[in-house]
């Protein structure tokens, strides 16, 4: 933790102009606080579903910015269940998940998508109850604010997603509409477009799909 906190030290603000101001990162330093076990050679290794260190740094981040509210509620964990999203923010709560994949990649990957989640949390924190645009304006600043100007709305890493075999086939008993599941419905499901075309959208029995056999 006293890495980490060596590295936080060395954020500072960087004029870019009047009344303007941005987050200057010194990479080396801010990178070294990543312990070594962290890169998945070993494929039994896995990160705490919190990070501290994570959480921490973007709490800092928040502060720099004069957001303290993000800052003493922003948590970052790792989310073992995603598969080619490469992060994830929740707003209001304030959360940032991130793909454990991400740590097989080069560290500059873990950080810029770290700061691409962190900039919708600034936008959203920034803007209050007015609904914006995910990728605005205001997330477009926000990543210019954490130094990632030009960020894309979606990463590019080769992420493979895992392909299920769906074992359960259910049928409209009405139209014939076949449609496979990994795993089968715990409630009565409906064919949507049935119900929609007859029963104005209403769930009816008529139109119960069917496990075929």
């Amino acid at each position: 933790m006293a890495d980490c906190h060596r590295a936080i030290a060395l954020i500072c603000l960087w004029p870019m102009g009047k009344g303007s101001m941005q987050l200057e990162f010194r990479w080396s330093a801010v990178l070294s606080f990543l312990r070594p076990e962290r890169t998945l050679t070993n494929p039994k290794i896995r990160p705490n579903p919190l990070d501290l260190s994570l959480t921490e740094w973007c709490a800092e981040a928040s502060n720099s910015l004069w957001l303290p509210e993000l800052a003493r509620k922003v948590t970052v964990r790792w989310n073992s269940r995603m598969r080619t999203t490469a992060g994830r923010a929740w707003w209001p709560d304030r959360a940032i998940e991130l793909n454990p994949k991400l740590l097989e990649h080069p560290r500059e990957e873990l950080w810029r998508t770290l700061k691409h989640e962190l900039a919708h949390l600034i936008a959203y924190e920034r803007c209050g109850r007015r609904r914006i645009e995910p990728h605005g304006i205001e997330w477009q600043t926000a990543c210019r604010d954490l130094g990632i100007p030009n960020e894309k709305p979606f990463h590019e890493l080769p992420f493979k997603a895992r392909r299920l075999k769906r074992n359960y086939h259910y049928s409209c008993p009405a139209c014939g509409t076949t449609i496979a599941r990994v795993k089968p419905f715990h409630k009565a499901v409906a064919c949507y477009d049935c119900c929609r075309r007859y029963n104005h959208g209403m769930y009816h029995e008529r139109f119960r799909l069917t496990l075929k056999k």
